[in-house]
C-alpha cells in the first residue's frame, strides 16, 4: 500500500471478496457507478471503512453509489438501458441523467467564467473579486471520489462538463490585467494528484505576479490519500514547493476536506498534518453536512476538536450542494444549525474560527447565523460571508423557510429587507426554478 494505486468500478469482484461485499451491493454499485463517478484506493479500503457497519458505514457511504442516490425513475431507465440498450443508446441515457442532476450549479458556466476578447478563459473561475479558482487540466481527478461531490462532473471523461487549464499562460495574463486578485484556489479535481514536477510548473509562474498574495490549495488528499506528503517518492519536493510559495513572502493555505472524524485518526494523517505545518503553510478544514454521513453534532464536535488537536484550522461546514445525489444527503437547514450549535457550544475558543452553515449559492456564500424568536427553526438570522456584490457582505438580515427546506432557495426574506439583499435571495430562487435544481 505504500504506492497509490486507483480503484474503480472493473476491481469491485475483487473488492467483494476481500471485504465480503454482497452480490446484491456489488450489483448497486455497479449500476450507479454508470452515472457517478466510483474511485477508490487501499488506504481507504483499509484504514477508514469500518466492514463490519457496511452499508451503513459513513465512510462507505460517502465513497461508494448506494440504492437511492438516482431517482427510482432514473434508476429503472438506466437497468433496462443496460440490460437491452445499444452502447449509443446507454451513453445517451446516462448523459441525459447527468444533465438532469444540475453538474454546474449556482451560475459556474454562466457567471463565473471570465472572458478575454469574447472567449471564456478555459480553466478559470471568477467569482468573488479578490479570489480566482484554476484547474490545472492534470489535477482534474482525485485519489477517491466522494459520493455527494458538488465537482463530481470533472470525473466523467464529457469534455463538455469540465474545467480544466492546460498551461498557466493565461492565468498568468488574466492575474496581470486583474491586479485586485490577490488569491488564487487550485483545485479541481485534486491538484495533489498531480506529481510535484507537474504542480510546480503551475504554482512557479504564479510567483511573477507580485499582487497574488495567497495560493489555496484545495484537496482531500489528506484524507484520502495523506502519503502524498509523507512516503510518496515526490512528497519531499512538494513540501518544497511549500516552502518556496511561503519563502517567496506569500502564505500557502491547504484547504483540507474532511468530512468525519475518522478521516483525522490515523498515524499517516497525522504525520502529514505534521510535516505540511512545518512548511509554514496553514491548513483550514472544511466539508458539507451530510445526512447518513456526518449529521450528528458529536462527530463535528470530534472532528472540530481534533483538528484544533492536530494545528489545524476548523473553517466552514457547508450545506449540500443542490447537484447529483442532493437528496440522498440532503440535510434541513433547522437540522443543520441544531448540529452546528450544539457541536460549537462545546469548542474551546480557539476552534470557533468554524462558520456555518453556509450555503455557496449563485449570489454568494450565505451563512445562517441563528433562529430567532418563537417560532424556532422558521425565522432565522442570515449574511453574506462573500458575494459577487461586495455591499452585500456582512449585513445581518432575516429570512423565514420552509419546514425542512434544505437550500436557499426555500428561503424569503421578511417584510422591511433591504431591497438589494432581497434581490439575491431571489435570484437563487429563479435559478433553481429554471434548471429544477434545489432543494425537494
Amino acid at each position: 500500500m505504500s504506492r497509490y494505486r486507483a480503484i474503480g468500478p472493473h476491481h469491485l469482484d475483487a473488492i467483494g471478496d476481500q471485504y465480503g461485499l454482497s452480490r446484491e451491493q456489488l450489483e448497486a454499485v455497479s449500476l450507479h457507478s454508470l452515472v457517478l463517478p466510483f474511485r477508490t484506493n487501499d488506504y481507504v479500503l483499509r484504514e477508514l471503512i469500518d466492514w463490519r457497519a457496511v452499508p451503513e458505514d459513513p465512510i462507505f457511504q460517502m465513497v461508494f453509489p448506494q440504492p437511492g442516490m438516482l431517482s427510482g425513475d432514473h434508476e429503472r431507465w438506466l437497468r433496462r438501458l443496460r440490460g437491452s440498450g445499444s452502447p449509443s443508446e446507454r451513453a445517451a441515457g446516462v448523459a441525459s441523467i447527468r444533465a438532469a442532476m444540475n453538474p454546474h450549479p449556482s451560475g459556474q458556466r454562466e457567471l463565473n467564467i471570465p472572458e478575454d476578447d469574447g472567449r471564456g478563459l478555459a480553466g478559470i473561475q471568477h467569482k468573488y473579486a479578490e479570489t480566482v479558482l484554476y484547474f490545472p487540466s492534470q489535477g482534474q481527478t482525485c485519489h477517491a471520489y466522494c459520493t455527494y461531490c458538488f465537482r463530481w462532473a470533472q470525473f466523467v471523461g464529457d469534455a463538455d462538463l469540465r474545467f480544466a487549464a492546460s498551461t498557466p499562460a493565461p492565468l498568468v495574463a488574466y492575474l496581470a490585467a486583474n491586479p485586485d486578485v490577490t488569491d488564487v484556489l487550485v483545485t479541481g479535481g485534486d491538484p495533489m494528484i498531480m506529481s510535484t514536477t507537474r504542480l510546480r510548473s503551475h504554482i512557479e509562474p504564479l510567483l511573477s505576479v507580485p499582487t497574488v498574495r495567497t495560493i489555496r490549495f484545495g484537496t482531500k488528499s489528506l484524507a484520502y490519500w495523506p502519503r502524498r506528503f509523507t512516503t510518496d517518492e515526490d512528497a519531499d519536493d512538494l513540501l518544497r514547493l511549500f516552502e518556496q510559495v511561503v519563502a517567496s513572502g506569500r502564505q500557502v493555505a491547504v484547504v483540507a476536506h474532511f468530512s468525519h472524524d475518522r478521516e483525522l485518526g490515523t498515524d499517516s494523517v497525522r504525520a502529514a498534518i505534521g510535516r505540511i505545518r512545518s512548511t509554514g503553510a496553514v491548513i483550514y478544514c472544511q466539508a458539507p453536512i451530510m445526512r447518513r454521513i456526518n449529521d450528528d453534532a458529536d462527530t463535528w464536535r470530534r472532528m472540530w476538536s481534533g483538528q484544533l488537536a492536530l494545528g489545524a484550522v476548523p473553517y466552514y461546514m457547508f450545506m449540500a450542494r443542490d447537484t447529483g445525489p442532493h437528496e440522498y444527503f440532503e440535510v434541513p437547514i433547522a437540522r443543520a444549525l441544531e448540529v452546528f450549535q450544539v457541536a460549537y457550544r462545546s469548542l474551546p475558543g480557539l476552534a470557533r474560527t468554524v462558520r456555518g452553515p453556509v450555503m455557496s449559492t449563485t449570489p454568494g456564500k450565505l451563512v445562517i447565523d441563528g433562529a430567532l424568536g418563537s417560532e424556532v427553526g422558521h425565522t432565522v438570522q442570515a449574511r453574506f460571508l462573500q458575494a459577487r456584490d461586495p455591499n452585500l457582505v456582512g449585513r445581518p438580515f432575516l429570512v423565514n423557510h420552509a419546514p425542512f427546506a434544505s437550500w436557499a432557495d426555500r428561503l424569503a426574506p421578511v417584510t422591511g429587507t433591504p431591497g438589494d439583499l432581497a434581490d439575491a435571495l431571489a435570484s437563487i430562487a429563479l435559478e433553481d426554478a429554471a434548471d429544477g435544481s434545489g432543494a425537494a
